[in-house]
């Protein structure tokens, strides 16, 4: 019998070959952390999907080095006198991939949709009249009170970037995926080649105008030299390692740590750090359903979790990851670690206590468990052990990756297929700030899976957005901090770094919080 090791090596071997009359060099080959189930990059802010989205797609501004805002598809902007009306003029020649020309137009009803979906983008639209035109290359946003973050907003690098589509497509119900994937970035997505989980195909776009700057980020020139990127999806950590290490692909996403120093001692390969500002991994609830609809059971569980063992889980060097007992990412600015004396603070004895107080009966919980990542299926069954010792009534679901990410948005009762805890993590850059945190924002209904409802949480975003001083924004930033480990929306599990690994024929590598194809050279 042939083992399933030895079946996705053989089937990586054979995806690893290049498409008829493309020279290898001229093919970059990558492995993604998990498979690519969902296209739209508004839609959902899963990673894999955002590192797809800016193949696809681009944006009107990005972020440089220092993560501050930047024009891409942008030529500038001009603001009022009572900043109240921004008007956005597009580059020259700005194509979209079946040949149209971008227009202010589409731009508009794309940042009109993103508003609706993305945490930063409502709050940019609940201080919005309209998202307009004044003709084809100038966009016009008319502002109810000024709104200083708007550069922020729709530069801001991940988790449902403000991308640019067309217009017929931007017009898709904000709750409904866009499928059809024409947008005007530097790689064109090839529909026939795309078999989920197995494989996916970009073409460079050849009408594709990069901007003259040195590329930084998710800002400056776009240049692409390879006539392929193709995906190569390889569920089996071991597996995309070994490939890697034998030359059948070129990058591999992610690197679990008991098999970094493996990789790294092959000279043919190189360790590659993308994100130099780590991830925050969670454990979130499904705050519509019992029993976490429950606020005094997720304050006994927020005090019983120990960060300790879920940063030892995914990291082999303590240098690769940090306590963090704070609901927003320690290290990024303005971050305070609030919940020291909160966060891990109870013993199995004492958690048993706490979860029985707060009114527990034994209610099936239904923890979903992505098998084919590794950092979050390692949390995720830290979790099952934990909750069981707690005396829960835990039925841990595996399940792939894209099946997770599907499953996540059903609002269903468990008995109908719906769930009450999932694990994951974030890049710190993310959700650095009051508007950009999904995970702590309280929308209810139209916010980030989990449904946290807080209508305080929500007062406390504007009073950050709209301060008028830096005093005033950091009180109102600790203020944001101090109620979300009030009200726990998630638990914070710990920080981390991961490693990727690129063949050491391959340079150009970019800085981001996912991987970028631009800028890649084959030496």
């Amino acid at each position: 019998m042939v083992d399933r090791r030895t079946l996705l090596a053989a089937g990586a071997a054979t995806l690893a070959a290049p498409a008829a009359g493309q020279s290898r060099a001229r093919v970059l080959r990558y492995v993604p952390s998990s498979n690519l189930t969902i296209l739209d990059p508004v839609f959902t802010p899963a990673a894999v999907t955002i590192t797809h989205g800016y193949c696809v797609f681009d944006t009107l501004y990005g972020v440089n080095a220092a993560l501050q805002p930047v024009p891409q598809m942008a030529a500038g902007h001009s603001v009022s006198d009572d900043q109240r009306v921004w008007e956005i003029t597009l580059r020259e020649g700005l194509r979209f991939h079946d040949g149209e020309p971008v227009r202010a137009q589409d731009c508009a009803a794309s940042l009109e949709r993103w508003s609706r979906r993305d945490s930063f983008g409502q709050a940019l639209g609940g201080f919005t009249d309209s998202f307009g035109h004044k003709d084809d290359r100038t966009i016009v946003i008319r502002l109810k009170r000024p709104f200083a973050r708007l550069l922020d907003a729709i530069g801001k690098p991940h988790s449902s970037p403000a991308m640019i589509m067309p217009e017929r497509l931007a017009r898709t119900n904000p709750n409904a995926q866009v499928t059809e994937m024409i947008g005007s970035g530097p790689f064109r997505f090839v529909r026939g080649e795309y078999v989920s989980g197995a494989r996916v195909v970009y073409e460079r776009f050849a009408g594709y105008q990069p901007r003259p700057e040195a590329p930084a980020w998710t800002s400056g020139g776009k240049v692409v030299n390879f006539d392929r990127v193709e995906w190569q999806i390889i569920p089996d950590a071991a597996t995309a390692a070994a490939a890697i290490q034998a030359g059948e692909v070129d990058w591999v996403a992610a690197v679990l740590p008991e098999l970094a120093a493996r990789v790294a001692a092959n000279r043919r390969v190189t360790l590659f750090r993308n994100d130099i500002y780590g991830v925050l991994s969670m454990l979130r609830f499904n705050h519509l359903i019992p029993p976490f609809d429950n606020l005094a059971l997720r304050q006994a569980l927020l005090r019983v979790i120990d960060q300790r063992p879920f940063n030892q889980a995914v990291t082999a060097r303590p240098e690769d990851s940090e306590i963090c007992r704070a609901m927003f990412p320690c290290g990024m600015p303005g971050v305070q670690e609030l919940g020291r004396d909160t966060v891990g603070t109870l013993d199995i004895a004492a958690g048993r206590r706490a979860i029985a107080e707060a009114g527990y009966r034994g209610e099936r919980i239904v923890l979903l468990n992505p098998t084919d990542i590794a950092s979050i299926s390692a949390h995720t069954v830290l979790i099952d052990d934990l909750l069981r010792r707690l005396g829960m009534n835990v039925d841990m679901q595996n399940l792939d990756w894209g099946t997770v990410v599907q499953r996540r948005i059903s609002r269903a009762p468990v008995e109908r297929g719906g769930w009450n805890l999932a694990c994951t993590n974030w890049p710190a850059i993310s959700i650095d700030n009051p508007a950009t945190n999904a995970t702590t924002r309280g929308q209810g209904d139209s916010g980030w899976w989990g449904w946290f409802n807080d209508p305080r949480t929500e007062e406390l975003v504007d009073n950050w957005l709209t301060a008028t001083t830096p005093e005033a924004a950091h009180t109102a930033f600790i203020a944001a901090q101090q109620r979300a480990l009030e009200m726990v929306p998630i638990i914070p599990l710990g920080k981390s770094f991961q490693d990727g690994a690129l063949r050491s024929d391959i340079s150009g590598a970019l800085q981001a919080s996912v991987n970028l194809f631009w800028n890649l050279r084959r030496q």
